[in-house]
């Protein structure tokens, strides 16, 4: 059983005829896969079967080891290119001071320009757990705050002794 990622190339291809493209894109017509693996070799280069789902399948006449290389060197620079957005997390308590709460805004909108999702939490101890509302307007005004760089992709809920909104970055 042949890997999926790898194309056929060579004696490989199983097919009564194939559409050839040369080196430089110019087709040579349909034939016998035989005769274009003859032309290939003459090239000292290989056939290697571009698509199987055209009627005849295409194959092209390349160097093999340079196209996988540039293939792989491709889906190298994607993943680099990838981000993963993570969950960071800004935590509160609903009296928090003017100050502090500002530093949390800082920190909520840079994750958000890195991409990365934020979950805004307030807490509760003891009998502060009676204040739900103070904690929603807080998580409000935050949301407020912040809305040129995100959205509100869960309101505030509470959760336990928490009550906690999830922001995701604008696009």
């Amino acid at each position: 059983m042949r890997n999926r990622n790898v194309p056929p190339i060579n004696e490989n291809i199983r097919f009564p005829k194939v559409r050839v493209i040369d080196t430089d894109g110019a087709q040579l017509g349909i034939m016998p896969p035989r005769e274009a693996l003859g032309l290939a070799e003459e090239k000292e280069l290989d056939l290697v079967m571009v698509s199987d789902k055209a009627d005849p399948p295409v194959c092209r006449i390349m160097n093999y080891g340079k196209y996988k290389f540039e293939q792989e060197k491709k889906a190298r620079e994607a993943r680099k290119r990838q981000h993963n957005a993570e969950v960071k997390e800004v935590k509160m308590r609903y009296k928090i001071d003017q100050h502090d709460y500002l530093v949390r805004v800082n920190h909520a909108q840079r994750f958000l320009k890195a991409g990365d999702k934020v979950k805004a939490t307030v807490m509760f101890r003891g009998r502060e757990i009676q204040h739900t509302d103070l904690a929603e307007d807080l998580l409000k005004r935050l949301a407020q705050d912040l809305e040129e760089f995100a959205e509100v992709q869960q309101h505030p809920k509470r959760e336990g002794r928490n009550m906690m909104m999830l922001l995701s970055p604008k696009k």
